[in-house]
């Protein structure tokens, strides 16, 4: 059974951080893009960053560039979202999720998500 797993988040006040992870089991996806997503009550889901399979290539959402960074080990099948700077609009429940071309709402694999809450 393939399961991705979010861990990490919590409640951080207003300048703080948090580092997220995903691991991935059952399969390995190590020729995956991989990505995070973010739903806040209320609102659709977005897009909040993705890397590249190999790690050479990531993307970041406007409002997150700067502040967050996305990283891989793929040695431990594992995604990791380094959030610095956080800010209470950057609460909401985190998704990971991994697509064999380029993550998106439509991508084949999801976690089942982790809550951050950022305290003003």
């Amino acid at each position: 059974q393939v399961q991705l797993v979010e861990s990490g988040g919590g409640l951080v006040q207003a300048g703080g951080s948090l580092r997220l992870s995903c691991a991935a089991s059952g399969r390995t996806f190590s020729t995956y893009a991989r990505g995070w997503f973010r739903q806040a009550p209320g609102k659709e889901r977005e897009f909040v960053a993705a890397i590249h399979w190999s790690g050479v290539s990531t993307g970041y959402a406007e409002s997150v560039k700067g502040r967050f960074t996305i990283s891989r080990d793929n040695a431990k099948n594992t995604v990791y979202l380094q959030m610095n700077s956080l800010k209470p609009e950057d609460t909401a429940v985190y998704y990971c999720a991994a697509d064999p071309v380029r993550p998106s709402l439509l991508s084949p694999y999801w976690g089942q998500g982790t809550q951050v809450t950022v305290a003003s």
